[in-house]
């Protein structure tokens, strides 16, 4: 006995059929999602937000001010320097002595150094090498209005450190001119 040939059936679900499949009756009742636009503004948020960052990148790179540490015992001096390093688009620091310049330049990382040489507790020329020591890229200015310093400079040669010297009192456009070169 031969059986019927039958074609395959759907099966039939409550509430769903082809014609509900592709109309744009939407369902109603507690399960019903509201419809909100929260991608598109996500979508928005996250392009300004980008839009943003990329902004503030560039003006990083076009803006970056170079950190100067600056180490005098005479205080009028070093504050001097920072103000008016400052002014002219650097990010200066002033310290008050060899040591606190030392321990200073740990944090701060500065891409400049400008010490006087002749200072109460540790010359500047013994915190330079240990400055140099750390931060190896670190450019270094020394200045100095005594005599002594050719000889304390002398002794740093010979141990093949190199530094640059500048006569106090030094003129800012002077400085300026030797930081930005």
């Amino acid at each position: 006995m031969a059986f019927p040939e039958r074609k395959p059936r759907r099966a039939s679900l409550p509430g769903y059929n082809d014609q509900e499949k592709y109309s744009n009756k939407r369902v109603q009742g507690p399960v019903a999602m509201p419809q909100v636009r929260v991608a598109e503004v996500d979508v928005e948020r996250v392009c300004d937000q980008r839009r943003y960052e990329q902004k503030r990148e560039r003006m990083s790179e076009s803006q970056f001010k170079p950190k100067v540490l600056v180490a005098d015992d005479e205080r009028v001096i070093a504050d001097t320097l920072s103000i008016i390093l400052n002014q002219a688009g650097f990010e200066a620091t002033a310290v008050y002595s060899g040591e606190k310049a030392v321990e200073t330049a740990k944090t701060l990382k500065p891409d400049m150094l400008i010490s006087d040489v002749i200072m109460m507790d540790m010359n500047g020329i013994d915190a330079a090498i240990k400055i140099r020591g750390m931060l190896p890229n670190c450019k270094i200015l020394l200045f100095s209005g005594q005599a002594a310093t050719a000889d304390l400079l002398d002794r740093a040669r010979v141990q093949g450190h190199e530094f640059e010297i500048l006569a106090k009192p030094v003129h800012p456009q002077d400085l300026l001119a030797r930081l930005r070169s």
